[in-house]
């Protein structure tokens, strides 16, 4: 059995990223979805609602887990006896980083693979720095995310208006 982990922060998840998950089920017998808990980066929604909103998108999916980890991804492969790092990649820019990272995952975990998918075409526009600027600034998001992602996001942005904190927290990392 081959067991693929695809990690992320998930924050939200969105169409792109189902769209990888999916089709890495087709490639792979399990799929680990994963949910990083601890990124360096301003999240916008919390490790919880991120777990419960992948959680509830894959929810018919039989090979897909969904869990949380925190610590180097290649240790959580090892714990987890997974032999697959999957990735996706947008825009050319992407390579850059995902190749820099599968390198680094290499020298750290020889036995380890890291297999890249492409995003469709129609999702390729789409991150969740993206997702979740549109929807602070009260755009739809319909088209790029299932509805009770969006409807979590409407929920946090109005959360966040009554707590008086700022409409879109920043990033300093790629999504």
């Amino acid at each position: 059995m081959i067991r693929a982990l695809f990690p992320a922060t998930f924050d939200p998840i969105h169409n792109g990223h189902i769209d990888i998950a999916l089709r890495a089920t087709k490639l792979f017998d399990e799929i680990v979805v994963a949910v990083y808990e601890l990124p360096q980066k301003n999240l916008m929604l919390s490790t919880d609602t991120r777990v419960a909103l992948v959680k509830e998108t894959f929810k018919d999916e039989k090979k897909i887990i969904v869990t949380t980890y925190s610590g180097l991804t290649v240790d959580y492969c090892r714990q987890i006896e997974a032999q697959v790092i999957v990735r996706g990649l947008r825009v050319f820019s992407d390579f850059e980083y995902e190749f820099r990272m599968a390198l680094a995952n290499r020298q750290l975990a020889p036995d380890l693979e890291t297999v890249s998918l492409i995003t469709s075409k129609e999702h390729s526009f789409l991150s969740s720095t993206t997702v979740r600027e549109v929807a602070s600034l009260g755009g739809d998001v319909g088209s790029m995310v299932p509805p009770h992602v969006k409807q979590a996001l409407a929920d946090r942005i109005a959360e966040m208006a009554a707590n008086g904190e700022p409409k879109y927290p920043a990033n300093q990392l790629r999504d």
